[in-house]
């Protein structure tokens, strides 16, 4: 039922925590892992970019090529995309595209004024995916 697994990543705790999920959703459901991450374009990009990141692309390129080798390291198969845009926009469209049965990502937990302004990925993929998606607290 669940043979292609996306991982939404961007490197962070979070993401590391729901990476551990997918391994070992993929591991025992015997499925492939899908691993994705975004270089963010959009309203908040440019200042997050300037304050925390100076290489989106490239910051991409190793939250899935880190992702990757754990995933292969316990024998799972696994493909790598990085995409550019709107990280929840990009992460639905790319499970309508493809064949994928389910949406791993990880979550911060924001609240109050930081999640009214800056809105939760995880949220907005839950809300928008055309299937399951499970969403992986990080621990704070």
């Amino acid at each position: 039922m669940y043979q292609d697994l996306l991982l939404a990543t961007d490197g962070s705790d979070g993401a590391r925590q729901a990476t551990q999920h997918a391994i070992e959703l993929a591991t025992r459901l015997e499925s492939r892992l899908h691993v994705v991450s975004v270089a963010e374009e959009g309203p908040h990009s440019s200042s997050k970019r300037d304050e925390m990141r100076a290489d989106e692309e490239g910051d991409a390129e190793a939250a899935v090529a880190e992702t990757e080798r754990l995933a292969e390291d316990h024998g799972i198969a696994t493909t790598t995309t990085v995409l550019e845009g709107v990280p929840q926009e990009e992460i639905v469209a790319f499970a309508q595209r493809g064949s994928i049965d389910m949406i791993v990502v990880g979550t911060v937990g924001r609240t109050g004024v930081d999640h009214l302004l800056l809105g939760s990925v995880a949220e907005e993929v839950v809300r928008n995916a055309p299937v399951p998606v499970v969403t992986v607290r990080a621990d704070e």
